[in-house]
């Protein structure tokens, strides 16, 4: 599926900022608050060191509580099927990965193995509500966000290919825009898209109204109170 084109100066500036930072952001976009696809609950980043997920969704859907039900040359056709998918990447992208045994995942589908040829392939990353194991020997710089940790991978076999998927509460299409760090994931809807770098530069500067105030020596109430007064008038 086609996604929206995103330029490098707005791919640098997402890079640098965590996610919190791109869910406002896109509120100061659309001019109002009420901005609802981000992640609900609490997920696990392999490597926060790393930085954000930046990129458009290769999606697909897992399970691996019970041995699949089909054919297993049918099985073996889709997993290739579902690399070849995977190895197919223009521009920045990462994995969207559903797992339907969900909240009750046990098939660890991303470790040592998987995270490095996903890597070759040229993805930056996973988000997956499903489970994430081998933390020691995880790809390099390829960050998993992640429902769980756990030692082993079930039955674990791919179900579904290039397919809207649900992960902790949003709905992740192919194609879409994706911000993941270790606080959750938002999609950025395609129509903020070129205009988020002049939001989050606009937010920055709201910010400081209230921030360079209270990083000041002798910071008062009588301050602060000024200095929310103006931070009020010009957040979203």
């Amino acid at each position: 599926m086609a996604h929206a084109l995103i330029d490098s100066e707005l791919l640098s500036l997402l890079r640098s900022v965590d996610t919190p930072t791109v869910c406002n952001a896109i509120e100061v976009a659309q001019g109002k608050r009420g901005f609802s696809q981000f992640t609900r609950g609490t997920m696990i980043c392999s490597a926060p060191q790393s930085g954000p997920l930046v990129g458009f969704a290769k999606t697909a859907k897992i399970a691996a509580l019970s041995p699949p039900n089909e054919d297993k040359e049918i099985i073996k056709n889709r997993r290739m099927d579902y690399y070849r998918y995977m190895s197919e990447v223009s521009g920045p992208s990462i994995a969207v990965i559903e797992d339907e045994d969900f909240p009750d995942c046990i098939g660890a589908y991303w470790g040592e193995i998987n995270t490095k040829i996903h890597k070759r392939f040229g993805l930056s990353g996973v988000l997956t509500n499903g489970v994430v194991r081998d933390l020691g020997d995880l790809a390099e710089d390829f960050p998993v966000v992640a429902g769980s940790i756990g030692p082993s991978h079930g039955f674990v076999h791919v179900r579904e290919i290039d397919t809207p998927v649900s992960v902790f509460g949003i709905t992740v299409s192919p194609g879409d825009l994706v911000h993941a760090d270790r606080h959750g994931a938002i999609v950025i809807p395609n129509e903020v898209i070129p205009i988020l770098k002049d939001a989050v530069h606009k937010l920055f500067a709201s910010e400081k109204l209230i921030l360079d105030p209270a990083e000041k020596t002798g910071f008062s109430f009588d301050d602060f109170k000024s200095a929310w007064e103006d931070f009020e008038k010009s957040r979203t």
